[in-house]
């Protein structure tokens, strides 16, 4: 391959890669993304040193 042809290439996946990243927020829908709970962001159990001892639950 060329220089050129390289270059072409890593331009074209640039081209895609920013391409697809625009549309992923252009077509963002931000009433579903606000309904989401915290809970399915942060785990419901949490490793025993996070959470105080008086809080523990036996499993």
């Amino acid at each position: 391959m060329s220089n050129g042809q390289v270059l072409l290439l890593i331009a074209g996946f640039l081209v895609l890669t920013v391409g697809s990243f625009v549309w992923y927020v252009a077509t963002w829908d931000k009433r579903s993304a606000s309904a989401q709970p915290a809970s399915i962001i942060l785990p419901k159990i949490l490793s025993p040193k996070a959470i105080p001892t008086s809080e523990r639950a036996t499993l």
